[in-house]
């Protein structure tokens, strides 16, 4: 069986692969440290080990952070898995090109948002319906 040839990507679109691993990089460095931050219970990270009971309102605050903190992973979740579609678009050859219109995402929204899926006018098309 031959190897599979390696496809070659656009020069034009490897400045947008770069920024995608940067941005993924920084997802995933950013979900560790959550992660970390948020493993075990108050008493784990210090909390009174005097054998006194946690205020109630120190275990809310605590709930509360950790569900906030769980809610950015989550949303980084989901950004990790558009920046994979992006990077997958790259390969296909379809990168830039608007889901909605079909016609180019310009340059300055994919060096803003290299993961965009719409163009600007179709995004704010988007979100005037979500209102």
């Amino acid at each position: 069986m031959l190897p599979k040839k390696k496809k070659k990507i656009n020069p034009k679109l490897e400045i947008y692969r770069k920024l995608l691993i940067k941005t993924k990089e920084q997802i995933l460095g950013d979900i560790r440290r959550i992660t970390d931050d948020n493993a075990g219970s108050a008493n784990d990270r210090g909390g009174d080990v005097s054998g006194h009971a946690l205020h109630m309102a120190d275990v809310a605050t605590d709930m509360y952070d950790r569900e906030f903190a769980m809610g950015l992973a989550a949303n980084d979740r989901e950004l990790l898995m558009r920046i994979d579609q992006a990077m997958a678009r790259i390969m296909e050859g379809t990168y830039g090109l608007c889901f909605e219109c079909k016609k180019p995402i310009s340059a300055r929204r994919l060096k803003a948002l290299p993961h965009a899926r719409t163009c600007l006018k179709c995004q704010q098309k988007l979100e005037s319906r979500r209102k």
